[in-house]
């Protein structure tokens, strides 16, 4: 079979799985009886009107006598769709759903997507902040850069539950796990890598901010966009890329890649030529994560470099960066203490718990589940698997007692937890 007849047997097999039995990919399940009259009089009129009287009372009683506290609204402006685009909010509804499928099969939180259209930032936001309240958190999705900082920003200060923007956050938080975990078998320190990042959105401002907590140099990070590197005599740059122009001469990607430790790539497709990667440092780390298409691919990056740790966006090669390893559990571990935000000690929290879980022995059903015999903590094992199940207990838990710790956690942290 050609690639391409491949590729349209997976096109068919994408839309029929979409399409049949039922269409979409999320439906609304009851949670108690619904058979009787009795039932019936207790789920709506009169007996409804016994649970509004208390959360009128105390609106927290909302998460005693409604789903709100297990439900996260994904939303998204579909202006940043996956690597497809501004496609409009409509055509984001099927990742936005496929969010919703994620945060219930690896969280069982319950998620509803919410596409949203407007005209400026300011109507995307009061449409957010208000229904806010209906759910016990917000997944931002897919929306571009710039706009997403100033949205997740007003979100933050205006929503009583936690707002998330998964494509900054996500990808960090995964992102530094990994890599933190590459550069110790690399026997490297942050503080002292050379870091490049080819890309200048979201993930990538993202990324490298979380890997400053983690202890990584702003001057030792050069970050490119498509005009080439960032530095501080251009006068075409938005606050955030400000904030990592380098006073430097150099301005192309073989320029700063030279004896660099770490390569992110979050731009597009076969972007790092092999000449480049050949000039970074002894023992690189090389994060190319433009998907489906890598910036360079791995078959080659290990051709031109024997020494390199490597990791993908896809789930075919070893070491997947996948947001899947983070976000329903970090959700879930601030629902279960209600958490007003989730904040940076939550996050370095869940890199934490996600490094040291690479380092343990592999279950199993862990092996079966990813169709390979052993993985151990190595070049080719990094992150843990998305099916590890011991991902919501640890990340969910360090995540909570995070809140707790950081004062933004408004109940007690629960047993499950201790």
């Amino acid at each position: 079979m050609s690639d391409e007849q491949q590729k349209n047997d997976f096109r068919q097999q994408a839309l029929d799985y979409h399409a049949v039995p039922t269409a979409g990919k999320i439906a609304i399940a009851l949670t108690k009886p619904a058979d009787t009259a009795e039932d019936l009089a207790l789920a709506y009129s009169p007996g409804v009107a016994e649970p509004v009287r208390e959360i009128a009372l105390n609106p927290d009683n909302a998460y005693k006598y409604t789903g709100k506290g297990n439900m996260v609204a994904v939303i998204s402006n579909g202006t940043a769709i996956l690597g497809l685009g501004n496609l409009g909010p409509l055509a984001s509804k099927p990742v936005m759903e496929g969010k919703a499928l994620l945060f219930k099969r690896f969280a069982d939180l319950d998620s509803i997507d919410i596409q949203v259209k407007h005209r400026t930032i300011d109507e995307f936001v009061d449409t957010v902040a208000n229904i806010a309240d209906t759910f016990g958190g917000i997944n931002l999705e897919d929306i571009k850069a710039p706009d997403c900082f100033e949205i997740e920003r007003q979100l933050i200060e205006r929503c009583d539950v936690p707002v998330f923007h998964d494509d900054q956050h996500g990808t960090a938080i995964v992102t530094a796990a990994g890599m933190l975990n590459a550069i110790e078998l690399q026997g490297k320190k942050l503080s002292e890598c050379k870091i490049v990042c080819l890309g200048a959105g979201a993930a990538a401002v993202a990324c490298m901010e979380l890997l400053i907590k983690c202890g990584a140099l702003r001057e030792k990070i050069y970050m490119l966009d498509r005009k080439g590197v960032i530095h501080t005599r251009r006068d075409d740059l938005n606050e955030y890329k400000q904030l990592f122009a380098n006073n430097t001469d150099m301005r192309t990607l073989e320029d700063v890649i030279e004896d660099a430790d770490l390569f992110l790539g979050v731009s597009g497709p076969n972007l790092l030529p092999p000449e480049a990667l050949a000039l970074m440092a002894e023992k690189p780390v090389v994060f190319a994560c433009s998907n489906p298409d890598p910036e360079i691919q791995p078959e080659l990056a290990h051709k031109v470099r024997n020494d390199l740790i490597m990791g993908t966006g896809r789930s075919d090669y070893p070491n997947q960066v996948n947001n899947v390893i983070c976000f329903p559990f970090i959700f879930r571990g601030a629902l279960d203490v209600r958490a007003s935000e989730i904040n940076t000690e939550m996050k370095l929290a869940a890199v934490e718990a996600i490094r040291q879980l690479a380092k343990e022995e592999v279950p199993a059903e862990v092996l079966k589940a990813a169709g390979v015999d052993s993985l151990s903590f190595g070049c080719d094992y990094i992150i843990p698997k998305p099916m590890d199940p011991r991902l919501l207990p640890r990340v969910a838990g360090a995540v909570a007692r995070a809140a707790m710790e950081s004062g933004v956690a408004r109940i007690e942290l629960p047993e499950k937890y201790k």
